[in-house]
């Protein structure tokens, strides 16, 4: 019998992978540890099987150590005796609170069977929603830049919790940075916008990503000079990297409204729901990564 962690993806419903679909069809009992990935996963599996569980809401180490270790005491018995899932957005091993299960299953239920199903992470996800190519042979670095710090030095970074993006993109591009930004890739509630203007992204939002990427960076693929023959045999006179450039930038300040629409910021509705949620997972923070 098996304790399964399940990554979710980034939010929308149809992004959860086939292997997490059949797996949370399958268990006896779905624990969630919060709102938003308890919605993802009802899109599979009726209400009746959901299990939730209780975390305070505070900072305090040895609280949020005792909230684990219930929450292990709850799960391990049904996990012996048959089989579990613990849902998380994301990817289970990437900035998620399932390591807190993990460790404290480990660590007073060493004989649960435990199996982890990797979910779409927004680490990726973005490269797609942003319409960024990250090439074969490419560097490419993950920064946290919480409450406005401007990590440097790489010539390619993906930023998580942006949630001061204005003062975050004044140091990026005193560095020398293009910056993109993108919040709420592949989720369903409160408004995805991506964008190059960080003014349009100055209410905090932890589910907030940028990619930055060198003014100087020059990448050439093999594959490059197809679109150069093109060029040459239809007569256009503008540089392929000129064409690509005003693509991306067309892609990049896209903004699109999901159906919920609801407005995110500080002191919202939403923004507190989510706010308690991060604290529910053992964190202060969220993570979809």
């Amino acid at each position: 019998m098996t304790l399964y962690g399940v990554g979710l993806g980034p939010g929308e419903a149809n992004l959860v992978t086939v292997r997490g679909k059949q797996v949370l069809e399958s268990v006896d009992v779905v624990y969630s540890p919060g709102r938003l990935s308890r919605t993802v996963a009802l899109n599979h599996v009726d209400e009746s099987k959901i299990g939730d569980l209780e975390f305070p809401m505070t900072k305090d180490e040895e609280k949020l150590r005792s909230a684990w270790k219930e929450a292990a005491a709850e799960i391990a018995p049904n996990a012996r005796d048959g089989d579990v899932a613990f849902v998380t957005l994301g990817d289970p091993n990437v900035y998620s609170t399932f390591g807190h299960l993990r460790r404290t299953i480990d660590a007073f239920h060493p004989n649960v069977e435990l199996e982890i199903v990797p979910g779409v992470s927004a680490v990726t996800a973005f490269a797609t929603a942003m319409g960024v190519e990250i090439e074969a042979g490419a560097g490419l670095s993950l920064r946290e830049a919480a409450n406005g710090t401007s990590p440097t030095g790489p010539d390619r970074m993906i930023l998580f919790k942006v949630t001061d993006a204005p003062a975050t993109h004044d140091g990026l591009v005193d560095a020398g940075y293009e910056v993109t930004y993108g919040r709420r890739l592949f989720m369903e509630q409160g408004e995805t916008i991506i964008t190059d203007d960080p003014e349009e992204i100055d209410e905090r939002d932890y589910y907030t990503l940028a990619y930055a990427e060198k003014e100087t960076l020059e990448v050439e693929q093999a594959t490059a000079a197809f679109q150069r023959e093109a060029d040459s045999s239809d007569g256009s006179s503008m540089p392929s990297s000129e064409r690509e450039s005003g693509t991306r930038s067309n892609e990049s300040t896209r903004a699109e409204t999901t159906t919920a629409g609801e407005p995110v910021g500080l002191g919202s509705e939403l923004h507190e729901l989510e706010r308690s949620e991060g604290f529910e997972h053992g964190d202060c923070e969220q993570h979809w990564y």
